[in-house]
């Protein structure tokens, strides 16, 4: 470790009476910092009840834009005035622990180091770092019961002196890409709840229910056979007998037996319809199932809503019967990728897509084949670059394409990758329903399709549901993160099985974050942006570009222009002033 990295390092840190910010007055670009440039404020002491932090990196993330774009509308913001109350972006931060008020000294020391778990909550409303709570964009800041007294706790992470700064503000989005292949939805028959089980008039198939009757509260029959109205009979639960329902009343019993919030379990035998099936999908409650049961396809696609796929957490199980119970549990729902088979990701070539193409590479069992989607040829060099040496050595293939300069189809070009079969599973970081609609194409018959890119809900795409109870389709979608998330990103990259820096694109210090924010805009940088508050005079660079202006800290990259330790101990020995 380098002089000025141990001095960085050091506990006992000399604070500034001022340090610099970058407020948030409004929306609008314009409206971040004054006159184009960070404040300067003076640096408060902690109370007993707080600590003051000082912040060493912060990521920057496209979900910064959203919020630049609405400004106090924002649905985190909750319609705040930001020209009275001013916000500060940054909620991918990494910090060092300063000073400690009196109530504090148990838990935390001077010199600590900590990561940000920034999807906070208190008393169930979002009070998320880098929104409601004022991010990370600022040399020092408190901390106190906002961030240490919510739903889940404290919403920081310990990190040790192996991890880099810049790794450790990577903590958060990586811990949002592993969390897509968690299980997030709930695959039980919920304990007290409303479930709905829609039959077909004239099917005789003796259903059995081997378990998860007994949870509901309430069981509403609709056509069901009376196999199934028998055993619903035995259970404890309240059954209500609603036959020959019509769509037009779909709305009125869901309001009668949810209020509105939509059945907690949807049960559909036997169905036929995509039609149907879809109108039925519109009344599953949030984190709720809908389990189809039969042994014939459905008339066509079903307009399903995308955008409650990857917010609410919405599950399609299914299984072809009798037994109507073994559509449920994990053991059937994977939500991991196939090991030895072929993952596609579609928008690949963005700083999050990118990850997930490095995850797949470096993850023990994981796919043979990755497959690279990307309207760029510029971002599919850079894939190509950063990871096919990677890709080699871990005995994967790494194919990439471009379906605006290619003359055939994505759909042709995975098809012919696949032997005709299709891929094991799809990854969709592309908020838009049609590119969603054709990832649905790209699978096989029992493969997984991910919605990793959230649309608003209501966002409707036609998918083929058949597959969910034929051959055991999956579809999931997660947003946002849990700090269990990223301690499991913590614990991979000390085993090293995951390298978080490897997602590292550009670098800059604090005077040019709001050039990196208009670099995330622009899409500038295939990698992640960087930003160093403590260093304020380095220039915005790609770390392509390193080699050009500053070759001592170049030389210490990876192959591949990789974002290395040694490169951040080179970084501080020519820039930090401290």
């Amino acid at each position: 470790m380098t002089s000025q990295y141990k001095k960085y390092h050091a506990a006992e840190i000399n604070v500034p009476e001022k340090g610099l910010v970058w407020n948030m007055y409004g929306a609008g670009e314009e409206n971040i910092g004054k006159d184009n440039k960070p404040e300067s404020l003076s640096i408060p002491k902690p109370a007993a009840n707080q600590m003051l932090v000082r912040i060493d990196s912060v990521g920057l993330c496209f979900s910064d834009v959203k919020l630049i774009n609405m400004g106090g509308s924002h649905p985190k913001l909750y319609n705040r005035d930001l020209s009275k109350e001013p916000g500060r972006l940054g909620h991918e931060a990494s910090l060092t622990v300063v000073e400690v008020g009196e109530e504090l000294k148990d838990r935390y020391h001077a010199g600590q180091r900590l990561a940000v778990q920034p999807d906070i909550y208190q008393n169930g409303k979002s009070t998320a770092y880098g929104y409601t709570i004022p991010g990370g964009l600022i040399q020092y800041h408190l901390i106190g019961p906002e961030m240490l007294e919510t739903d889940e706790g404290e919403c920081l992470l310990p990190v040790d002196d192996s991890m880099g700064y810049a790794e450790a503000s990577l903590l958060e989005p990586w811990g949002c890409v592993l969390a897509s292949y968690t299980q997030r939805r709930r695959l039980d028959p919920k304990e007290g709840g409303v479930m709905w089980i829609i039959g077909s008039p004239g099917d005789t198939t003796e259903y059995n229910f081997s378990k998860g009757l007994d949870a509901p509260a309430v069981i509403i029959l609709s056509d069901a056979p009376a196999a199934v109205a028998d055993l619903a009979a035995k259970t404890t639960a309240k059954v209500e007998v609603r036959n020959g329902i019509t769509v037009e009343q779909y709305e009125e019993l869901g309001q009668e037996f949810t209020d509105g919030n939509g059945f907690d379990d949807i049960v559909m035998l036997d169905p036929h319809s995509a039609d149907m099936v879809g109108k039925v999908a519109k009344y599953i409650a949030r984190r709720g199932t809908m389990n189809m049961v039969g042994k014939t396809p459905l008339d066509g696609l079903v307009d399903t809503d995308v955008g409650r796929l990857h917010y609410d957490y919405i599950a399609f199980i299914g299984n072809q019967g009798p037994d109507i119970a073994a559509s449920y549990g994990e053991q059937r729902n994977r939500c991991e990728l196939s090991p030895n088979g072929t993952t596609v990701f579609v928008g690949a070539g963005g700083p999050m897509g990118q990850m997930h193409v490095q995850r797949a590479i470096e993850l023990p069992d994981g796919p043979k084949t990755v497959i690279a989607t990307e309207v760029s040829d510029l971002r599919l060099e850079a894939i190509v670059d950063r990871f096919s040496a990677l890709a080699e050595k871990n005995g994967r293939k790494l194919l990439t394409f471009n379906p605006q300069t290619s003359d055939k189809s994505l759909h042709e070009f995975v098809m012919e990758a696949t032997g005709g079969k299709g891929a094991e599973d799809v990854v969709v970081s592309v908020p838009i329903a049609g590119v969603m609609a054709e990832s649905d194409t790209l699978m096989n018959e029992n493969g997984m399709l991910v919605f990793f890119a959230g649309v608003p809900n209501g966002t409707m795409a036609p998918m083929n549901l058949s597959n969910v109870y034929l051959h055991n389709a999956q579809y999931t979608g997660t947003s946002g993160l849990t700090l269990e998330d990223q301690r499991q990103v913590l614990n991979q990259a000390s085993g090293g099985s995951l390298s978080p820096a490897r997602s590292v694109g550009a670098i800059g210090g604090m005077n040019v974050a709001k050039e990196g924010i208009q670099a995330v805009i622009d899409g500038k940088y295939a990698g992640k942006i960087v930003i160093f508050p403590q260093i304020e005079d380095l220039p915005l660079l790609g770390l392509d570009e390193l080699h050009k202006h500053f070759p001592e800290i170049a030389e210490k990259l990876e192959p591949g222009n990789m974002w290395t330790l040694e490169a951040e101990e080179a970084l501080f020995e020519k820039f930090w002033k401290g």
